[in-house]
């Protein structure tokens, strides 16, 4: 197993295949796509929701339609569960108290709850079903002590992912968007370990912040927006399953928050030495970088954080001054933590 793991870590740093880019569809004309309204209802239940109807049911919800998608033709329950059978998926942004809160005083001002959630199968393991985008929504209802809730019930439950991918694009900061990426790599691999790490391309957006997120999970604190460049121009989605990667973003994980011990010792020389500046970490980063001079195909991540660790730790604080500070850019530190 170590040798299989050690074979993953080459083929991810060292690829140099580029990540998938995303194709902006293009306008559609007025009209042309998807169901006409009559379109959309069922004659006859189809037996792809049979399941559904079945698990809602025994969980103690109530089906209020069943019909078909208007844009792809999928088939859709709109259902009232109770409660205390849904969950936000562990994979999500932490919630916001001032966001729930203040949705609760909307609701309670409309009387209604007007936004059904989207909810999917939870595992079997667990029951229930998992919300990838009512999170707020069902903390406020819960504060205002409500029984059942409403919501679009999906029978496909990698929709969660694909959901969890346009929060990940609504997300407010690096911080954010990274922990919501590794929280879905932890539940891809839950689900099914053995799946290639770059079918999943879409839904984690950027190889860069599953280590990015990793390394936050251990350090809360840590300045992700001053490595975030380096790692994304070195890192790619690996062919190998999520078992195997995951291994290779630990290890990353692991070497980028030693470099940052590195930068921040450099970082406090140069305050001792009376520097001042919203950029001290951007600079020492800035300088240790190696890939400012590299042309072509790029080494692995592992030996550009060797190469960075190395400076970081011979960095020579009297050759800086107060003016090359002020020439500097970047993230400022305090934005990074």
């Amino acid at each position: 197993m170590a040798a299989k793991k050690t074979t993953a870590k080459k083929k991810a740093t060292t690829s140099t295949r580029a990540p998938a880019r995303r194709k902006t569809p293009r306008k559609a004309p007025a009209e042309s796509t998807g169901l006409q309204p009559s379109d959309v209802l069922y004659d006859v239940e189809p037996k792809e929701l049979a399941p559904i109807r079945a698990r809602i049911e025994d969980e103690g919800g109530s089906v209020l339609a069943a019909y078909r998608d208007p844009l792809g033709g999928r088939a859709l329950a709109l259902a009232v569960l109770p409660i205390g059978k849904i969950e936000p998926t562990p994979f999500q942004r932490d919630l916001s108290d001032t966001h729930h809160k203040r949705l609760a005083e909307v609701l309670v001002k409309t009387g209604r709850f007007l936004d059904p959630v989207i909810a999917v199968t939870a595992p079997d393991s667990t029951g229930g079903f998992w919300t990838p985008n009512g999170r707020h929504r069902l903390e406020a209802m819960r504060r205002l002590g409500a029984k059942a809730i409403t919501a679009l019930v999906v029978a496909d439950r990698e929709v969660a992912w694909q959901i969890l991918a346009l929060n990940t694009e609504k997300a407010h900061n690096l911080k954010e968007r990274s922990l919501e990426v590794i929280r879905i790599y932890r539940g891809l691999l839950e689900e099914d370990g053995s799946r290639a790490e770059s079918s999943f391309s879409f839904y984690l957006e950027d190889p860069a912040l599953v280590t990015i997120g990793a390394c936050y999970e251990r350090e809360p604190r840590f300045a992700g927006g001053a490595y975030h460049p380096i790692l994304r121009r070195l890192e790619r989605f690996s062919d190998d399953s999520l078992d195997d990667a995951i291994a290779v973003h630990e290890h990353l994980a692991t070497e980028t928050l030693a470099l940052e011990e590195k930068v921040a010792a450099a970082v406090a020389r140069l305050k001792e030495k009376g520097l001042t500046s919203p950029y001290l970490r951007s600079f020492v980063v800035a300088r240790i970088n190696p890939l400012r001079w590299i042309k072509g195909e790029l080494p692995s991540a592992e030996s550009v954080l060797a190469t960075m660790k190395d400076r970081a730790s011979r960095f020579n604080v009297d050759k800086v001054k107060q003016e090359d500070l002020a020439r500097a850019g970047g993230v400022p530190d305090e934005e990074s933590t």
